[in-house]
């Protein structure tokens, strides 16, 4: 089906599209507010994901699997933008005159602060992590994708993804008691309802 899907995205079928959208966009959303800790900041990803990843098809392979790991590889890039359009932004607030603070809607977010404290714990230990460590864990442990298709979204050799992740989980190790987030070498884990939010997806 996939192989069919290629061929019909990269001649710019929007019913194609559409299925790829339908596919893959709560793997992807999963898989960039995992990168970004933030809900809005994720959907965003989302949009942006699938708008590149239009205006990228004519350069996806004909033949191959899952189209996947190639919208991961495509939403890790999207993460990565956005963040320093972000620091450039905050950087750009920061020397503006400040203003009176206003009330905090805490009503309306009462029902995400459990999974936000959840993730903020877990944020403290991957921020540990460099930014390459982070995005290995994200595919190989919570996304589920083999050391192959984590190559494969990130553009990166097979061996250099092992020895991320290797990495990733012996820091992660010291600073998390925690084996969903730190599991024994040669072990993957995945995530069907994790403190990276309420979603879960189904194996693509």
């Amino acid at each position: 089906m996939d192989t069919n899907l290629r061929t019909r995205i990269r001649a710019g079928d929007h019913d194609a599209f559409g299925d790829l959208f339908d596919a893959y966009a709560r793997s992807v959303y999963n898989h960039a507010y995992r990168l970004t800790g933030d809900w809005a900041a994720a959907e965003d990803v989302v949009s942006l994901t699938f708008l590149d990843a239009w205006r990228l098809r004519a350069r996806l392979d004909e033949e191959g699997g899952s189209l996947r790991p190639w919208l991961l590889g495509i939403a890790t890039n999207v993460t990565r933008n956005t963040r320093r359009a972000a620091r450039r932004h905050a950087a750009a607030v920061a020397r503006l005159p400040r203003e009176e603070a206003v009330g905090d809607f805490a009503d309306e977010v009462a029902d995400r602060m459990d999974d936000t404290a959840q993730l903020a714990l877990v944020r403290t230990a991957l921020a540990k992590l460099r930014r390459a460590e982070r995005e290995v864990l994200a595919l190989c442990v919570w996304s589920q994708l083999d050391y192959a298709a984590a190559a494969e979204a990130l553009g990166v050799p097979v061996g250099t993804v092992r020895s991320r992740l290797s990495r990733a989980r012996a820091k992660l190790a010291k600073h998390v008691k925690n084996p969903e987030l730190a599991p024994e070498r040669g072990q993957m884990r995945g995530d069907r309802t994790t403190a990276a939010g309420p979603i879960t997806e189904g194996n693509r």
